[in-house]
């Protein structure tokens, strides 16, 4: 069971650890949405659920290899803690098909389009700092950087699987426009990372032709 699938439970009492982690009720290969209908857990919308859910693991895995400060007032990493907490919004949307749950929990796990204009003005904050690209980047620049490389290619992926249930109309489009510029803000991230930690980016280079530079065949 995961956040987007029910509300966690409440604290239990000093001596009482509450309610057991497992419950038993997916071991047929069934889960449940947010709206209560159980789908098999290879459903279409668990594998944006579990891709969406990879993302944020991959973000907390950067924010650990972080230099906090890298930047004034820490802003990145707290910033990176935000849009793990927008993911659990983005799952509990995914997790709410449109045309099959009530009025009252599409309006609960809504989600609005203006997180993606947050993530808009990040982007051009930290794209002010950094040289103009002349070329591709490989993923590079030290750890931090390399894991926010990783995170990037995870919301691409997510971002994939969210795209047919926003065609068919069980997801809302902002989730897809989220996601979307996520990895952008990841890869402009990385790429910050990277310079104030001073590592060096690998920049990609095009193979030499057959019989070019050294060690061509005589």
């Amino acid at each position: 069971m995961t956040a987007s699938e029910a509300a966690p439970p409440s604290a239990p009492a000093d001596g009482d650890r509450g309610v057991k982690v497992y419950t038993r009720t997916g071991d047929d290969g069934s889960s449940c949405l947010f709206n209560m209908e159980r789908r098999d857990k290879d459903d279409d919308v668990f594998e944006a659920l579990g891709d969406v859910d990879e993302l944020g693991v991959a973000i907390g895995v950067a924010c650990a290899h972080l230099e906090d400060p890298i930047d004034e007032r820490g802003a990145l990493l707290a910033r990176l803690k935000e849009i793990q907490s927008r993911l659990l919004d983005v799952g509990s949307a995914v997790a709410t098909p449109l045309g099959e749950s009530s009025e009252w929990k599409r309006d609960r796990t809504s989600f609005e389009a203006s997180h993606a204009t947050t993530l808009e003005a990040w982007i051009d904050e930290y794209d002010a700092h950094l040289p103009p690209l002349k070329t591709f980047i490989l993923p590079s620049g030290g750890h931090a950087s390399a894991r926010l490389h990783v995170a990037r290619v995870v919301a691409r992926r997510a971002e994939r699987r969210c795209v047919p249930l926003i065609r068919r109309g069980d997801c809302v489009e902002s989730v897809g426009v989220y996601l979307n510029r996520l990895s952008d803000f990841l890869y402009t991230a990385a790429r910050f990372v990277a310079m104030r930690q001073g590592k060096a980016e690998t920049p990609y280079k095009k193979a030499k032709a057959v019989g070019e530079g050294e060690g061509a065949s005589t």
